[in-house]
């Protein structure tokens, strides 16, 4: 491998390789939970936050480290300042002025939250001053009041308690509408400015930028499309058909999956997950045999039904962030995830093009090394997700031997594949290689 080469493949590869997975140092899981509804001129707040992330009010203990509940009162009014300043409010762009506030220390075993007026009632009580509540197993419940300009304003929300632990720090948050309909919630800490009732343009932008950060940090969408160009020596009409079957494809299976009309059992994301490796496998095996560039755009729009699917799943926690623009929230989505793609392909498509172009190297040798080490990791990705699969619980016992008979035949029509495109290896292609 000539050194040119050689720097070339670990160009394109860096591009498309997956990141470094997030660390998990603390274990479990914290939740902040809120009410949150407006009330004539005021945005009202109910917000229970576990005594754990109080530490830096130093609340009064006696004993082994039983809250001194009588002492720990004066404290409140700072506890109630400290988690407005952590979790603010906002109209219209905004930030929302505290008007009033109500603090109280609860125990763990209270269920007040559960309800808006349950909640609403608790923080206006206080425990008796010799209820033992140890310093970290219950909870700190406020009640916060904004004044507001309207009340079909646009309220947003910024919620940035602890955000060194947004790995295992939730915000529950309940947005409680004059009709009493609720609408949920849930992100972590350190998520930036959320809308609760976003307009259109609001949901629209925000699906853009979460589509395109999504295609950009999905490493197995991108070696698909890797796979899927590499052996076009030029642009053509018909790369951007191919590349639109992708498209149309994994839209279309999104949109569907957007409104429930795909399986909900527990064996279907790691079903897609094994499916999209080898979707990359099979893609990657076809380049280094003889790539079917006359039917390539069958294959693609096959597969992106596959991918489609994985989109899906990543968005399926901010549909919650859509308000009533579902649609439109899903095609910006889309249009996210394309642009996406083609910032990809236009840093990655030039340097394929330049190694092409040049007389020194032989572009299958580029094509081949490419795919095998593309291949290679979708080999892996291949076995550890059918591991996942098999280990999902099935609802009875011959569902598992079903699966298993399911991903037999995923391997061998991959096999009839391989066979198929190895067959075509030396015999002269009915079309141009290069369309």
């Amino acid at each position: 491998m000539t050194p040119t080469l050689r720097w070339l493949l670990l160009a394109v590869l860096w591009l498309f390789a997956p990141g470094p997975a997030a660390a998990h140092d603390m274990p479990g899981e914290m939740r902040v939970h809120a009410f949150v509804r407006v009330e004539g001129e005021r945005l009202r707040v109910l917000v229970r936050v576990p005594l754990a992330l109080t530490l830096n009010l130093d609340l009064p203990k006696h004993g082994n480290g039983y809250l001194d509940l009588a002492q720990a009162e004066q404290r409140l009014p700072d506890a109630i300042q400290a988690i407005a300043k952590d979790m603010r409010f906002f109209e219209d762009g905004q930030a929302l002025l505290l008007a009033d506030g109500q603090a109280r220390i609860s125990l763990p075993s209270d269920k007040s939250f559960q309800r808006y007026e349950a909640a609403l009632a608790t923080t206006s009580t206080r425990l008796p001053p010799g209820t033992d509540v140890f310093w970290n197993q219950g909870y700190l419940d406020a009640r916060l009041d904004y004044r507001i300009a309207a009340a079909n304003g646009s309220f947003a929300v910024d919620f940035a308690i602890s955000p060194a632990l947004a790995d295992r720090l939730k915000f529950d948050l309940r947005l409680v509408g004059a009709d009493g309909t609720v609408r949920a919630f849930e992100f972590p800490t350190g998520s930036g400015l959320i809308a609760l009732d976003p307009r259109w343009h609001q949901a629209a932008w925000s699906f853009v930028k979460s589509g395109f950060a999504h295609i950009l940090g999905g490493p197995d969408h991108l070696l698909f499309l890797l796979c899927l160009i590499v052996p076009f020596r030029r642009l053509s009409w018909y790369l951007v058909g191919v590349v639109s079957a992708f498209t149309v494809a994994h839209a279309t299976t999104l949109i569907a999956a957007a409104y429930g009309w795909v399986p909900s059992g527990e064996w279907f994301p790691p079903l897609v997950e094994t499916l999209i490796a080898l979707s990359i496998l099979y893609m990657a095996a076809e380049n280094v045999l003889r790539p079917n560039l006359e039917r390539r755009w069958m294959i693609t729009a096959l597969f992106g039904l596959v991918h489609g699917f994985g989109f899906s799943f990543a968005l399926s926690n901010e549909m919650q962030f859509a308000g009533e623009h579902l649609l439109l929230s899903l095609l910006a989505f889309n249009v996210g995830i394309e642009l996406g793609q083609l910032l990809a392909l236009s840093i990655a498509w030039p340097l394929l093009a330049w190694a092409m172009s040049r007389p020194a190297l032989n572009p299958k040798v580029i094509v081949a090394l490419i795919s095998a080490s593309v291949g290679h990791t979708a080999w892996h990705w291949a076995g550890e997700r059918y591991d996942a699969l098999m280990a999902v619980p099935w609802p009875a016992a011959d569902m598992a031997g079903l699966a298993r008979a399911a991903s037999l035949a995923l391997v061998l029509l991959a096999i009839w594949l391989l066979r198929r495109a190895w067959q075509r290896r030396g015999g002269p292609a009915r079309r141009p290689q290069q369309p």
